[in-house]
């Protein structure tokens, strides 16, 4: 280590400026020359990549290497490492020789973050040893490790450490710092600066309140406390310079160091104007961390603070127009904070050559970020295979259901128009409700409030939406109320309620009366999906229950229901509801003295959601917000189940299609789809396996949502500089990559250790989904995707529009399926799948409800509400543990090709094709007009009907072996009884070969059934 030396002369001029200013001058430029001759000046050491040459879950992913020339058998070098982990004399120290060797004999001295000094026994002589300073083991699972940092062990025995002395001169040298690869690499942005080296730096800029540092795109700003060493060689600039393509998105970073608490940072722009004149306007350049375009198309903006001694990077972007003439364009970003500003020089060369798409093709140069504020697919167009709504005077149509609007603006009726088969629509009305929805305001005298409203007044009419208003008044009390329904059967209220004068309520509640006949079923309120209860009560309980509602309703017609206030924030789910639950709405929770009944009477199931006593002071608001979905969505597309044949691997695509598959879904963790949630890295690999699936007549999906983020994303930082807009706030840890480089205030998410792929939780609703918008479109434009495999979601109804609208976009076939692992305990706050995710089932093509979810134990009213999918225009596929084929026919649905053992659908395939399902009618069990039952109720019958011919399925939900008659219509299956043949064809793990007659018993086995051909 040497240090700087300061000449006489050097020191007479600065003493010759100060005596020429006055005394203060020449105190600061006393204490620089200190400071100046005090820094010690290091030759910067190698960083190298170790290439995976060691194992890092038993070493870690940081070495130093050492060259020992000395004698002796006490070897001392002192490693200047600067390292960002926090107490770094609390992790253990391994040492090895070049073989691999451990050594036994060693002693640390001086463990600090800046440096450490190392003694060991130099087992083999002159050469390499290597320093490990970060292991760790891997506790908890293989998806959800706990990386542990293994602590300081004294193996050495006592002779050699009498021969460490003290005074001892290194005689051992760093050659070099290695990470095990290059992405696990510190250097240079997670390189230290020392105290010393930070002082200095302070000093000589102190007056100020904030120093800037631009940084390129290439370099994302990593360090929150420390300045990186890259900064003090570089010294403070005030210019950034860069080169750009025509149309590209130029990123860049205005690194932000607090010298005091700063509020409300800000930069703003100049136009950039080259030396002929050209200009690159002050609109077309933003920082996205203050400003950009939220999720849902609103306006966003963000105040961004930085505690003294923090850095905060600035991510700005300058979005060059495709027509910019090449030349040098200079202009300034100003970095305002707390009325003080500093001003950076731009310096951007436009060159001739010009981009395509804007650069994003290219995604490791951060041209993406500007996906970020997309409004891509934000217009509310009608999507197939729905239709525009149609409003005449109070009816509003939509497809296959209808909403009558009342005079006081709340749904006087609302009507299905879906067979109890759900294969088709007709003229015939299905009520869902028994009389009108209506709000009831009870005061303290217990007389009930009395409205004079202003009727409705329809302020929006268009294909995709009808808004409408309404105001009631009374004495006390205003109501005012905003709805609107969507082309798919969305309905939204805001009901703000004002007080016009102090006042005392009983309750305030809303009643939902609903249609016995359209109320069959319910899920939700902490109710599994099945036979609705005979009552119910129920009380909120956000903390521990992610539930604002539920679904009552029929096979055909029914209406799912939740209450929110304006504050309304979406859970995050799959197994973190508990660390961001629902809030606690105002008015309808009431401090927890809200609550729902459901009391069933000869007319009417009535939902009654009353939020208890309260005063409301003059001038004060509540919203009693709510939502409804209007189900069936559309009927069952049952020619789509037979054709649409799923196989769930990346295999070789002429392998694939001797299955009879006809959809490959490529999930994660393989070769073309590698790091979940972003599918950017391998795009040309799987570019080429598409383009032969598509030669071959096969479509091919990926697994890709939002619920988490790969750590391989290349705008990790860029996201992490946004504070909890993308990334939800957490307790840090998990696997080492994480914590060694995101460092803390995350949730590790899902990993993949065969690749090292670790995710970050998703905080919810936030500018990543205007990114995943982005990215739908961008993979079905170039690489060619024919659709997504969803494994749970965690982004709204808004965000899957836009989804389907860009997969669908061009002719693509835009095929969404949906995985859901059962959400029914306590770490997803007891909710049901299909309640969860039924916002999402108009723009799903299939459901695949999934893992946990219990096929053997569970009746036929929990299949048909939580599985199939039915009831909301929808068919399913079964997963844990292969399912029960027999049952899942009931419904027609099979397993998923190849998962699990004996999980093998083809055989049922053969039947489909063998017998012509394709073109059939399925007639549910459900229905009152299925033609075939049993006579036990334990065991039921759907069937598939052609002209002449039926394809019967019969599943047991029986306690035991049992044996049925099937109980045949023969004149509504349109056969011939005296002509008829009823054979089982075999399916091999499913059934033998036999023949029966209308009149024989069948053996049905416990959990069992059959497939039975009648010609």
């Amino acid at each position: 280590m040497k240090k700087t030396t300061i000449s006489l002369f050097a020191v007479c001029c600065l003493f010759s400026e100060a005596l020429a200013q006055n005394k203060q001058t020449l105190s600061r430029i006393l204490i620089m020359c200190f400071i100046t001759i005090s820094i010690p000046l290091t030759a910067q050491i190698k960083y190298s990549d170790g290439n995976d040459s060691w194992n890092p879950n038993q070493l870690g992913n940081h070495r130093a290497v050492i060259a020992f020339s000395g004698s002796g058998n006490v070897a001392k070098t002192t490693i200047e490492w600067r390292r960002r982990d926090t107490n770094p004399e609390l992790k253990k120290i391994i040492v090895q020789d070049a073989s691999g060797k451990e050594i036994q004999n060693i002693k640390t001295e001086n463990i600090n973050r800046e440096n450490g000094t190392i003694f060991f026994e130099p087992i083999s002589g002159k050469g390499t040893y290597y320093v490990y300073y970060m292991p760790y083991v891997d506790e908890g699972t293989a998806n959800y490790p706990k990386g542990i940092y293994q602590k300081p062990e004294n193996k050495a025995d006592a002779k050699w450490l009498s021969n460490v002395k003290a005074n001892l001169k290194d005689n051992a040298s760093v050659t070099e710092i290695q990470s095990v690869n290059a992405f696990n690499s510190f250097y240079p942005m997670e390189v230290i600066a020392t105290a010393t080296e930070t002082s200095a730096l302070v000093a000589k800029n102190s007056g100020n309140s904030f120093l800037v540092f631009p940084e390129d795109r290439e370099h994302s700003i990593k360090l929150k406390s420390d300045l990186p060493q890259r900064w003090i060689q570089k010294g403070v600039q005030n210019t950034f310079s860069d080169t750009a393509m025509k149309g590209e998105y130029l990123a860049f970073q205005l690194g932000v160091y607090a010298l005091e608490d700063l509020k409300n940072i800000k930069v703003t722009f100049t136009n950039l104007v080259s030396t002929t004149g050209a200009t690159i306007e002050a609109k077309d350049i933003s920082c996205i961390n203050t400003d950009g375009t939220r999720y849902d198309g609103t306006p966003f903006t963000n105040t961004v603070s930085v505690s003294k001694g923090k850095i905060q990077a600035m991510w700005c972007g300058i979005d060059v127009p495709q027509t910019a003439a090449a030349g040098t364009y200079n202009g300034k970003a100003t970095v305002i904070a707390d009325g003080k500003s500093k001003e950076i020089n731009l310096q951007i060369t436009v060159s001739n050559q010009v981009t395509k798409n804007g650069g994003i093709d290219s995604p490791e140069k951060m041209t993406r970020l500007k996906w970020l504020n997309s409004t891509l697919a934000q217009e509310n167009t009608v999507i197939a295979p729905y239709t525009p709504l149609t409003v005449n005077n109070f009816e509003i149509s939509l497809l296959g259901r209808k909403l009558i609007v009342a005079p006081n603006g709340f749904p006087a009726q609302i009507q299905t128009f879906f067979t109890p088969e759900m294969t088709s629509v007709t003229a015939k009305a299905n009520d869902v409700l028994s009389s009108p929805i209506d709000f009831h305001f009870v005061d303290s005298s217990g007389k009930e409030v009395q409205w004079k409203n202003s009727g409705v007044k329809f302020t929006k009419k268009e294909a995709g939406t009808v808004s409408w208003e309404n105001t009631s008044t009374s004495k006390s009390v205003q109501m005012d109320v905003n709805a609107s329904i969507e082309f798919d059967g969305f309905v939204h209220y805001t009901v703000k309620v004002t007080a016009l004068e102090d006042v005392a309520f009983n309750d305030i509640n809303f009643q939902l009366p609903m249609q016995p006949t359209s109320a069959k079923y319910m899920m939700g309120l902490g109710q599994k999906g099945g036979d609705r209860p005979a009552t119910f009560d129920w009380k909120w309980d956000v903390a521990h229950k992610n539930q604002d509602g539920a679904w009552i309703g029929a096979v055909n017609s029914g209406l799912q229901f939740s209450l929110r206030d304006e504050k309304y924030s979406r859970p995050l789910n799959t197994n973190f509801y508990l660390q961001k639950p629902l809030l606690l709405p105002t008015s309808w929770g009431n401090e927890n003295k809200g609550g729902i009944t459901i009391t069933p009477n000869q007319k009417s199931v009535l939902v009654n959601a009353y939020s208890g006593a309260r005063t409301m002071k003059k001038g004060e608001v509540l919203y009693y917000n709510f939502n409804l979905l209007i189900t069936p969505f559309h009927t069952i597309n049952t020619d789509f189940q037979w054709d649409t044949k799923f196989y769930h691997r990346y295999s070789p695509i002429d392998s694939i299609a001797k299955t009879g598959a006809t959809v490959i879904n490529i999930h994660h963790a393989n070769a073309i789809n590698p790091y979940i949630n972003y599918p950017f890295i391998e795009f040309k690999k799987m570019k080429t396996y598409i383009d032969e699936a598509h030669e071959k007549g096969l479509k091919v999906k990926i697994y890709n949502t939002v619920r988490e983020v790969s750590n391989k994303a290349y705008e990790t930082f860029a996201l992490r500089s946004l504070g909890h807009e993308i990334y939800s706030p957490g307790k840090g840890g998990g696997f080492s990559w994480l914590q060694e480089h995101v460092g803390d205030d995350y949730i590790a998410a899902w990993f993949v250790p065969e690749i090292k792929d670790a995710a970050i939780v998703n905080s919810g609703m936030n500018r990543w989904h205007n990114y995943y918008v982005e990215g739908m479109n961008w993979l079905t434009q170039n690489v060619g995707i024919d659709g997504i495999y969803l494994d749970d979601v965690a982004f709204d109804r808004i965000t899957m529009k836009r989804i389907k609208r860009v997969l669908t976009k061009d002719g693509h076939p835009g095929i969404i399926d949906l995985h859901s692992a059962n959400q029914y305990n306590k770490s997803d706050g007891f909710n049901n799948s299909a309640n969860l995710y039924m916002e999402h089932f108009p723009y799903i093509n299939k459901l695949w409800f999934g893992e946990y979810f219990d096929y053997e134990k569970n009746q036929p009213d929990f299949f048909l509400t939580e599985v199939s999918g039915i009831p909301f225009g929808l068919m399913g596929e079964m997963l844990q543990d292969g399912g029960n084929p027999w049952r899942g026919m009931v419904y027609g649905m099979t397993n998923r090709l190849p998962w699990s053992d004996g999980a093998d659908p083809r055989n049922i395939w053969k039947v489909w094709d063998s017998f012509g399902i394709k073109g059939s009618e399925m007639i549910g069990y459900w229905s009152e007009n299925c033609p075939v039952k049993t006579n036990n109720e334990k065991v039921l019958a759907t069937v598939y009907k052609k002209n002449g011919t039926a394809l019967i399925s019969i599943a047991s939900w029986a306690d035991a072996d049992v044996n049925v008659k099937l109980n045949i219509d023969w004149k509504k299956l349109g056969i011939n009884p005296a002509k008829a043949t009823i054979t089982a064809p075999e399916v091999t793990n499913f059934q033998p070969a036999k023949t029966f007659t209308a009149k024989d018993e069948i053996t049905v086995p416990k959990g069992k059934g059959w497939l039975l051909i009648v010609k």
